[in-house]
């Protein structure tokens, strides 16, 4: 969403971008329920069935589906960022993150979902393209930025656990700082991390940009449903098998690689065999209506 933000501020979504994320979500969710159907995997159900297709009964935390209806509002978004002037934009911001991020980090609690948080997030990335601050712009300070906010993000795992473990009180989770991405060390570590990556010259490459427009079919493909999940996850990879063995970061480190690698060819092929070909007839048939 940062990247989205980043980008999207200055530009607008067009019907052709939001069909192409739906349609790409919904090959996914009949295609892969089809082949667990097909292979015995699962049994078929309509409910279902219909759960996979009808994407927006629910909104509250699904990733995809809020993400697809944040994206609708990216063109009012714009609209209020550019009425807003610097300072303006930096209260709204200011705002939002105490509302969003320093209340529910210190123990209070917000009631959001991802949609709103979305929102927030756009305003971030917004502010940081729009606004430009020197150290905004230092690669070695983002860099120091980024593997400090990590570094604290993995010593506040280890400090609870261990402060538990000694008290037995439980009365914190281990991951509370970083477990969902409103959190405080979490955002941080986000927006340090992109502007990081955003500062590195690198200049433009086709192999990054190729796995890079398969980031969200990797989504779709690999968190697709509990029963990808289920498949993928406990059946396939044997993660819960795994985690007492010598081996256990190996298998973490080689299961998420793998299935990244997997994951980008498959949706790769899908963009080669299927969604190119079909744009290239959609856009010659509108061109032949026109001229028409």
């Amino acid at each position: 969403v940062l990247i989205t933000g980043y980008f999207m501020c200055k530009s607008q979504i067009t019907a052709e971008k939001f069909i192409k994320l739906l349609a790409e979500v919904e090959f996914y969710n009949i295609i892969i329920y089809a082949v667990f159907c097909l292979t015995g995997y699962t049994t078929f159900a309509w409910k279902a069935f219909l759960d996979g297709i009808i994407l927006f009964k629910s909104i509250s935390d699904g990733f995809t589906p809020c993400f697809l209806l944040f994206y609708l509002l990216i063109p009012f978004l714009n609209k209020l960022i550019s009425a807003l002037t610097e300072k303006e934009h930096r209260l709204l911001l200011e705002w939002c993150l105490v509302v969003y991020t320093l209340i529910p980090s210190l123990g209070g609690w917000t009631a959001f979902n991802y949609i709103t948080w979305f929102s927030v997030i756009y305003l971030v990335a917004a502010y940081l393209r729009l606004y430009p601050k020197d150290w905004f712009e230092n690669g070695k300070l983002c860099a120091v930025a980024a593997a400090g906010t990590l570094l604290l993000s993995w010593l506040s795992v280890v400090g609870i656990a261990y402060f538990t473990s000694k008290t037995e009180t439980g009365l914190i989770w281990p991951y509370y700082w970083v477990a969902d991405s409103n959190k405080l060390l979490a955002l941080a570590t986000a927006v340090s991390a992109f502007l990081f990556f955003k500062n590195l010259k690198i200049g433009c490459s086709k192999g990054i940009n190729t796995i890079a427009a398969s980031a969200f079919g990797v989504l779709c493909i690999h968190a697709n449903s509990d029963t990808m999940r289920q498949w993928l996850w406990r059946d396939t990879c044997n993660n819960l098998g795994a985690y007492q063995t010598s081996y256990a970061v190996i298998h973490a480190i080689g299961c998420v690689v793998v299935i990244y690698a997997v994951c980008t060819l498959l949706d790769g092929l899908r963009i080669r065999l299927l969604e190119r070909p079909l744009l290239c007839w959609l856009d010659k048939k509108g061109k032949n209506i026109v001229n028409g």
